[in-house]
C-alpha cells in the first residue's frame, strides 16, 4: 500500500487524501465479512485470531505514524511553498516600487527641464523686450536731440546780439556747475578712500598694540631658570648697547632728531588732512536741510575736531598760538555737540545757527588754506628751526593762523525769524493741483504789467515744503525774470529779475506803497511791514499777516523794490503761502505783565502782539522794541508764560539795518 501511495500521489496533500481513502476502503471490507465465519474461526482457532489482531493493530499504528509523518512533511512543504511565493511576491513588489520611483524621478526631471526651458524662454523674451525698449528709448532720444538741434538752430538764427551774450553766459554757468559737480564727486570719492585708509591704519595700529601687550604679558609670566637666564642675557645686551651708544652717540642723536622731525612733519600733514575733511563737512552742513544728513555731518565734525585737538597737542607751537587754534577747535566741537543734542530732541536748526555754521566754515577754510600752504612750501631748514623752538617763517605762519581763528561770527539775519520755513500744517496741500500749461497762463497773468515777450518753462523743483514749476520770462527790453508757480493752487511763490538799479528816485515810503499794490494784485492785502532795509538802490521790505492786530511772523513775505525805476523786482512769498490761516489767538497775560518780565535796564518804546516760530511751533508772544543807551534790541516774551523766548540786537551798516 505504501508503494501504491508513492506511485499515484504527486504532492503531500494528495498523498494524505489517498491514504485516508484506502484506510476507509480497508475498514469497509473488513466490516463486510460474515460474522458467523469470524465466530467460527475464532472458536476453532482462538490462538490464531489473537495473533492476527495483534498484527492488525501494529499495522494500523504504523499506518497512523506514516500518516502523521506524511502530514507533517506535507505541511512543511506547503509552508515552504508559501514562503517562496511570499518572497517572490515581495521581490515583485520591490521591483514594481523601484520602477515606480524611476518613473516618478524621470517625470520630475522632465518637469524640471520643462520649467528650465520655460524660464530660459522667459528670460530670452525679457531680454528681447528690454532690448526693444532700449532701442525705442535711444530712437526717441535721438529724435529729441534732433528736434533740440533744429530748435537750437532756429533760435540761433533769430537771436539778437544781447540774447547771444546772455545765452553764452548761461551756458558757461551750466558748464561750470557741471564741472563743480564732477569735482565734488571726485572729492567725495577721494575722501572715502582717505577714510578707508585711515581706518586701515588705525586697525593695524590697534593690532600692533595688542600684540605688544600680549608679548609683555607673556614676559611677565615667564617662570624659573629660563627667566633668570633671559634677565642675564638682557643685562649683557644692555651693557653692549650702552657701550655702542657711548662709542657712536652723535650718530644716534642725529637719527633721533630726524625721527622727531619726521614725526612733527607727519603731524602737520595730519592737521592738513583733518582740516580739509572739516572744511568739506562744514561746507555741506551750511547748505544741508535734512535732519538725518545734518546729524551725520555734525557727528563727523565732532570726531574731526577731536582729531585736530590731538594733533595740535603734538606740534611744538607756542602757548598763545596753540591756545588760539585750540579755542577755535574746541568751540567748533562744542557747537557741533550742542546742535546734535537739539536735533536729537526733534528740533530744527534756525537761521542764526546756520549763520554760525557758515562762520565756522569760513574760519576753518582759512585755517586749512594756511596749513596746506605751510606744509607745501616750507623748507627743511625752516622746519628744523621751528622744531628747535627758534623764531622763523614757520612759527610766524602759525602765529598768523592763530590770529585768523579769532574772527567773530557774523550770525546775522536781515529780518526777525527769516528763513524759518513751514510751521505746522502746510496750507498748500489742501489746494487743487494745476498743470504746467495752466501754470504758464497764471505766471503771465501775475506778471502782466512787465510786458512779457517770451515764457519758457525750465523744469520743476521742490522749494521749502512746496513743489513748483520754474519759468524764465523775458520782457520787451530783454530783461530775464525767474519765477516759480506752486503746483498746488498755482500761486506765485517766488520771482526775481536780473535788473540793474543805478539811481535812487524813490524813497522807502514810496517803495512800501508800490510793494503793497503789487501784493494786492496777487490777492494779498491784510499785511504789515515789520522790517524795512535800504541797501543800495533796492528797498528790501518784509511783510507779515496782521489779522486782529497780531503780527504772524510765520506768514512772511519778502519784497524787493528797485528805487531807480519804481517797480517790484523780486518777491518771496513761500512762508505766507504755506503757513497763512485764520487763527483764534488769546494772550494769557497782559502787555504790562509781559513788560514787567523784561530786564530793568531796557526801555521799551514799542510793543506788539506777535505770533513767532519757536522750534517748529507757533508761539504767541509780545514783541518789545527796546533801547539800551544808544543801542536797540527786539525782545520777545511768551504771552502765556512770561518767559523770554528770543532776543535780537539791531545793528546798522552801510548796507542797511540787520539783526544779530
Amino acid at each position: 500500500m505504501e508503494k501504491k501511495i508513492g506511485k499515484n500521489v504527486s504532492s503531500g496533500a494528495e498523498k494524505v487524501e489517498t491514504v485516508e481513502k484506502e484506510n476507509k476502503i480497508t475498514a469497509a471490507s473488513v466490516d463486510a465479512k460474515p460474522a458467523k465465519k469470524s465466530v467460527k474461526k475464532q472458536s476453532a482457532k482462538k490462538p490464531a485470531a489473537k495473533a492476527g489482531a495483534k498484527k492488525s493493530f501494529a499495522k494500523d499504528k504504523r499506518q497512523e505514524a506514516a500518516k502523521r509523518k506524511e502530514n507533517a512533511a506535507a505541511e512543511k512543504r506547503v509552508a515552504r511553498a508559501k514562503a517562496r511565493a511570499a518572497k517572490k511576491e515581495k521581490k515583485l513588489m520591490a521591483r514594481a516600487e523601484l520602477k515606480q520611483k524611476k518613473l516618478e524621478k524621470k517625470a520630475e526631471l522632465k518637469e524640471k527641464k520643462l520649467q528650465k526651458r520655460a524660464a530660459l524662454a522667459q528670460k530670452r523674451a525679457d531680454r528681447k523686450a528690454k532690448k526693444i525698449e532700449r532701442r525705442a528709448a535711444l530712437k526717441e532720444k535721438r529724435t529729441e536731440r534732433r528736434a533740440e538741434k533744429i530748435a537750437r538752430r532756429e533760435m540761433l538764427r533769430s537771436e539778437s546780439k544781447a540774447e547771444k551774450q546772455k545765452r553764452i553766459a548761461r551756458e558757461k554757468k551750466e558748464r561750470i556747475a557741471l564741472k563743480r559737480q564732477k569735482q565734488e564727486s571726485r572729492d567725495k570719492a577721494r575722501e572715502q578712500k582717505l577714510q578707508a585708509r585711515k581706518a586701515a591704519h588705525e586697525r593695524k595700529a590697534r593690532d600692533r598694540k595688542h600684540k605688544r601687550e600680549q608679548k609683555t604679558e607673556r614676559r611677565k609670566h615667564a617662570p624659573g631658570f629660563g627667566g633668570w637666564l633671559a634677565a642675564v642675557i638682557s643685562l649683557g645686551v644692555t651693557c653692549l648697547a650702552l657701550a655702542t651708544v657711548v662709542t657712536a652717540g652723535s650718530f644716534r642723536m642725529n637719527d633721533m632728531n630726524m625721527d622727531a622731525a619726521s614725526g612733527y612733519r607727519s603731524t602737520l600733514f595730519e592737521m592738513v588732512s583733518v582740516s580739509e575733511e572739516l572744511d568739506n563737512n562744514l561746507g555741506k552742513l551750511r547748505i544741508s536741510s535734512g535732519a538725518n544728513e545734518q546729524r551725520k555731518l555734525l557727528t563727523d565734525v565732532l570726531v574731526e575736531t577731536a582729531l585736530m585737538e590731538s594733533a595740535l597737542e603734538r606740534i611744538p607751537v607756542d602757548a598763545a598760538t596753540g591756545t588760539d587754534i585750540s579755542a577755535f577747535v574746541n568751540k567748533t566741537g562744542s557747537y557741533a555737540r550742542t546742535l546734535l543734542s537739539k536735533l536729537a530732541a526733534g528740533k530744527t536748526l534756525t537761521q542764526t545757527e546756520k549763520n554760525t555754521i557758515a562762520y565756522l566754515y569760513n574760519v576753518n577754510s582759512k585755517l586749512y588754506g594756511e596749513l596746506n600752504n605751510l606744509a607745501t612750501h616750507m623748507t627743511e631748514k625752516e622746519f628744523m628751526a621751528f622744531i628747535e623752538g627758534k623764531q622763523g617763517a614757520v612759527s610766524d605762519k602759525f602765529g598768523e593762523i592763530g590770529q585768523g581763528t579769532l574772527a567773530q561770527p557774523e550770525d546775522t539775519v536781515d529780518a526777525p525769524f527769516s528763513g524759518e520755513g513751514n510751521v505746522g500744517e502746510n496750507r498748500l496741500n489742501g489746494l487743487e493741483e494745476v498743470t504746467s500749461s495752466r501754470a504758464e497762463e497764471l505766471v503771465k497773468e501775475y506778471l502782466n504789467s512787465y510786458h512779457i515777450r517770451e515764457v519758457k518753462m525750465t523744469g520743476e523743483t521742490t522749494c521749502r515744503d512746496a513743489e513748483c514749476f520754474n519759468f524764465v520770462l523775458t520782457d520787451e527790453n530783454g530783461v530775464e525774470i525767474f519765477a516759480q508757480i506752486s503746483k498746488k493752487g498755482g500761486k506765485l511763490m517766488f520771482f526775481d529779475t536780473y535788473e540793474v538799479c543805478e539811481q535812487k528816485n524813490f524813497d522807502l515810503e514810496t517803495s512800501d506803497t508800490l510793494a503793497r499794490e503789487f501784493l494786492a494784485g496777487l490777492g494779498i492785502k491784510n499785511v504789515e511791514a515789520v522790517w524795512l532795509s535800504d541797501a543800495g538802490m533796492v528797498a528790501d521790505i518784509t511783510y507779515v499777516s496782521a489779522d486782529n492786530g497780531v503780527r504772524a511772523y510765520p506768514d512772511m513775505i519778502r519784497v524787493r523794490v528797485c528805487e531807480s525805476r519804481g517797480r517790484v523786482v523780486g518777491m518771496d512769498a513761500k512762508g505766507y503761502l504755506v503757513n497763512y490761516a485764520e487763527r483764534n489767538l488769546e494772550a494769557g497775560i497782559s502787555r504790562s505783565e509781559a513788560q514787567s518780565c523784561l530786564s530793568g535796564d531796557l526801555q521799551p518804546y514799542e510793543a506788539n502782539l506777535a505770533l513767532i516760530p519757536v522750534d517748529g511751533k507757533e508761539v504767541l508772544a509780545y514783541e518789545f522794541a527796546c533801547a539800551y543807551g544808544e543801542e536797540e534790541y527786539i525782545v520777545y516774551v511768551d504771552a502765556n508764560t512770561g518767559d523770554e523766548v528770543q532776543v535780537y540786537r539791531v545793528r546798522n551798516s552801510a548796507n542797511g539795518r540787520y539783526l544779530r
